[in-house]
């Protein structure tokens, strides 16, 4: 048997969980309650950029731009309609740039946002540490798994406040699951299931010139030089494997990262993988339609991705099942269970994911999802894709990020960047 709770009952929960172990759980309240209309005086405010604002920049750049604590001063778009809407949008005297450098040269921005194409990530974050700028940067956090170690070294180098936009971490039914499952709720522990999907196929069409606006070159980046198609642009990058890695890499940083907070292992990864999967055998895209991994830690649990949905913890005595908006448990009275002092108590993100962050930028402390965190997720995601990819079973040393006994694997760490771009 099991039981879903409500985002009511949810919300609920996680008050009561908090009051037992002492921590304050603030109340929803309308922003306009809160007067976020009205703006902290100009030296008070966080003057933030925008390095990218399609898609989900221009979702962050509406999550951000009512709050009275901070003032958007610039946007960067490569093409030019998403830039010049997004600063039409901002008004004021919010400028626009087509290259993140010029963005990053000035000195009355303290923050930036990134929702670049992934390709894209870990150059303009490292760019921007080096400016001193404090960082939100979209997930999956890197394209390869030595970008991403490049990345922790320049956040803790330059000291920068540095959030992955793996928001699920600030969802309270995500954190009440892991939690129950870290407390022994559900028994010893042995499986995780992960599931998610593969990516779409294409047809082909002809490359084309870009479209008035568009610097080509310069979303390409250190990607390998290719004309423009329609079809590798904007949302569909994601089904290229030399600028992301598929539904592996585009909702896997979101249920595998779930599934080793779970487990306690999301700061280190696990120690063999192996998977099957399907590919495209015609059309454009080139990433796994379908894959089957599995993942072995230290502790002996089995991490599982492929079919389903969300993240399922299996235990000895139990399980918990949880996807966005979806909690479930067998039996159904663990989603009923009070977590006390002596229970395991994850980090609350009090206001969300947005809100954390800008918190942690005037503390100074890491927040929900710092980089390390969205470094070693996406890690995961990223060994997936190179065992399916060579076929091979593969050992993993999480500590030294290395394959052990096969050198010839462990190229694929990383991959060249077209000149002049370099790490």
């Amino acid at each position: 048997m099991s039981k879903r709770l409500s985002r009511r009952e949810l919300l609920k929960k996680a008050a009561l969980g908090a009051a037992a172990a002492g921590i304050g759980f603030p109340a929803i309240v309308p922003a306009r309650a809160l007067g976020a209309e009205e703006k902290a005086p100009a030296s008070e405010r966080l003057g933030l950029g925008f390095i990218g604002v399609g898609g989900m920049g221009s979702g962050h750049l509406g999550g951000l731009m009512w709050r009275k604590e901070i003032e958007i001063r610039a946007v960067c778009d490569v093409y030019e309609p998403h830039r010049l809407a997004a600063k039409e949008r901002v008004g004021g005297d919010c400028a626009a740039y087509n290259d993140f450098r010029d963005l990053l040269d000035r000195k009355d921005i303290d923050a930036v946002v990134i929702a670049t194409p992934d390709h894209w990530h870990v150059l303009v974050s490292i760019a921007a540490c080096q400016a001193g700028k404090d960082i939100y940067c979209e997930k999956p956090l890197t394209l390869t798994i030595e970008e991403g170690r490049a990345l922790v070294n320049a956040v803790r180098r330059y000291g920068r406040v540095f959030q992955t936009g793996s928001q699920q971490r600030s969802e309270d039914n995500f954190r009440f699951a892991c939690e129950l499952v870290r407390s022994g709720r559900i028994g010893k522990l042995h499986t995780i299931r992960t599931g998610f999907g593969g990516a779409p196929t294409s047809g082909y069409q002809p490359d084309t010139d870009p479209p008035p606006g568009l610097d080509w070159n310069l979303w390409l980046g250190p990607a390998p030089w290719v004309r423009y198609n329609e079809l590798r642009c904007l949302y569909n990058f994601r089904w290229f494997y030399d600028y992301s890695g598929g539904k592996m890499t585009d909702w896997g940083a979101h249920h595998n990262d779930i599934a080793q907070w779970g487990n306690g292992t999301e700061l280190s990864g696990p120690v063999e993988i192996e998977g099957t999967a399907t590919f495209p055998t015609s059309g454009l895209y080139d990433t796994a339609t379908g894959f089957l991994i599995t993942y072995t830690y230290a502790n002996g649990v089995k991490l599982i991705c492929g079919d389903g949905h969300g993240a399922k913890f299996e235990g000895t005595d139990g399980w918990v099942h949880v996807d966005r908006g979806f909690l479930e448990a067998s039996p159904p009275e663990l989603l009923q269970e009070k977590l006390g002092p002596g229970d395991v108590h994850l980090y609350q993100s009090v206001g969300g994911h947005h809100q954390n962050w800008l918190d942690c930028i005037k503390t100074r402390e890491k927040p929900i999802c710092d980089v390390e965190i969205g470094h070693r997720s996406v890690s995961v995601c990223h060994l997936g894709n190179i065992a399916i990819r060579t076929g091979r079973k593969l050992r993993w040393d999480p500590e030294n990020e290395r394959f052990l006994g096969d050198d010839a694997m462990n190229r694929w760490l990383s991959k060249p960047m077209r000149a002049p771009w370099h790490l």
